[in-house]
């Protein structure tokens, strides 16, 4: 689709009702001196207060704002996916809708952007939050996720970001991976870097994410360190996983051969754990196999389809 706006910011909403107004004025502050045409798409994720009418009134009231519904809650990625889709920009800015995030840190990363970047990640650097709850477990994560992505950034978990168009429409994004977006974005050659922006205590509601998303964020590391650097290669991934396995099952059979039988009924345990470890082994390889047939498969599929006249495949 051709973009059909210079701007598009995608505001993810649940139960923010009384931050809206607010922020809907300070984002009509940030975008309107750039001269550029923008829209903002609020994404409904099933408020149980009254947002999803704010929401209608602003965009009774302002041309460009538009809103999306979600029929139940799908949290916040679904609802940066959601608004991805819908928008029109050829530039994309996430932000929260809880005003903690400051809009008039965009006009900045737009600039930065226009520098030659792909993407600009905010790094609230002077966090307002608590510290146990919030800024530790974020502290822990981000150094995480950093180490097994590759990506040194430092706040993955800022939804103010900025992105060219082309590099959400290659990204899919589903459970909590909305924070992983720079580094997927670099494991696919996008230029990637942050800028510190501005954070600010909440001033209305309470925090919709608390401490048991860290979880969540930890499993999704383990697919976004496939998709990021072993998506053309997964039997590698598969076999850095069944390494821990396979070495233990070495380890069992090890003690197993040394002790020549003298461990009586201790022996079972340890023939046990040799063959849990060596079946969680040969379970990852297989899978590694499976997953690069498949890889291989999609290539080969690509590879023919390429061949295929456009004419052709227009039916002509």
């Amino acid at each position: 689709m051709t973009p059909l706006v210079d701007i598009s910011v995608v505001v993810p909403v649940h139960d923010e009702e009384e931050n809206l107004p607010i922020l809907h004025q300070e984002l009509r502050a940030a975008l309107e001196p750039t001269g550029l045409a923008w829209e903002v798409v609020y994404v409904d994720d099933a408020s149980r207060d009254g947002s999803l009418g704010v929401m209608l009134g602003l965009w009774r009231t302002d041309p460009a704002v538009r809103v999306i519904e979600f029929g139940g809650n799908a949290g916040q990625t679904a609802a940066m996916a959601a608004g991805f889709e819908h928008s029109r920009g050829r530039i994309v800015v996430t932000i929260d809708g809880d005003l903690q995030n400051d809009p008039a840190d965009i006009p900045r990363m737009l600039e930065t952007l226009e520098r030659g970047y792909d993407v600009v990640a905010g790094w609230r650097k002077s966090r307002q939050d608590g510290f146990i709850l919030r800024r530790l477990p974020s502290i822990v994560a981000n150094r995480l996720i950093a180490l097994v992505t590759g990506v040194p950034i430092h706040d993955t978990g800022c939804t103010l970001k900025v992105f060219r168009r082309e590099v959400i429409a290659r990204l899919p994004i589903y459970a909590e991976q909305h924070r992983f977006l720079p580094a997927m974005s670099a494991a696919n050659g996008a230029r990637v870097c942050e800028l510190v922006v501005n954070h600010r205590a909440r001033r209305f509601g309470s925090s919709k994410y608390g401490i048991g998303r860290v979880r969540r964020v930890f499993f999704d590391l383990f697919a976004i360190k496939l998709l990021a650097g072993f998506s053309r290669r997964p039997l590698q991934y598969f076999m850095l996983l069944a390494l821990p396995f396979l070495v233990g099952a070495l380890a069992h059979l090890a003690i197993l051969v040394g002790g020549s039988g003298s461990f009586g009924a201790s022996g079972q345990l340890y023939v046990t754990y040799f063959m849990l470890c060596t079946m969680a082994s040969v379970y990852f390889f297989l899978l590694g196999l499976l997953a690069e047939l498949a890889v291989r498969a999609s290539d080969m599929f690509s590879v023919s389809e390429a061949r295929v006249p456009l004419t052709e495949r227009a039916g002509r």
